[in-house]
């Protein structure tokens, strides 16, 4: 990202099946909505199927925790530690509690705002634009975990 501003004219990373499928994913949803407001009887079985999709659905983020923080440290060492592991232009070094208190103090939300859109020198993405916004989240999360 920073070198191909400079005039590098290097390739983009090729978008993953992963990511590519992102967008069909979100956009499924949004086209199902429709056929819900449109029946009345499925919404009237919808809030006695909700409970029952709570346990599951709390068991399941539970037990995507260890893959989230597996996903978190990949993608770190992959792209975030150019910059992270060394303090590179002012970046907070992983595991630097002081340095990452401030900014841990901002909130999840900013942070997550930040890695996904950039912030003065970070590029959006930490510079590989195949990443999902899934991923990146996951390495902020291991980053911020190591910081507490």
């Amino acid at each position: 990202y920073m070198a191909n501003l400079a005039g590098a004219g290097w390739k983009e990373p090729p978008v993953t099946a992963t990511a590519a499928a992102a967008p069909a994913a979100g956009a499924a949803p949004a086209a199902a909505a429709p056929a819900v407001v449109a029946s009345a009887a499925p919404a009237a079985a919808a809030p006695a199927a909700a409970p029952a999709a709570a346990p599951a659905a709390a068991a399941h983020a539970a037990a995507g925790a260890p893959a989230d923080a597996a996903e978190g440290k990949k993608v770190y060492d992959e792209t975030c530690h150019v910059c992270h592991g060394t303090g590179l232009i002012g970046s907070p070094k992983f595991g630097d509690k002081a340095a990452w208190a401030p900014r841990i103090a901002t909130g999840m939300d900013t942070l997550y705002n930040a890695a996904l859109h950039g912030l003065r020198a970070m590029p959006p993405r930490g510079g590989n634009s195949a990443l999902t916004d899934a991923q990146v989240k996951a390495a902020v999360d291991y980053m911020t975990a190591a910081a507490k």
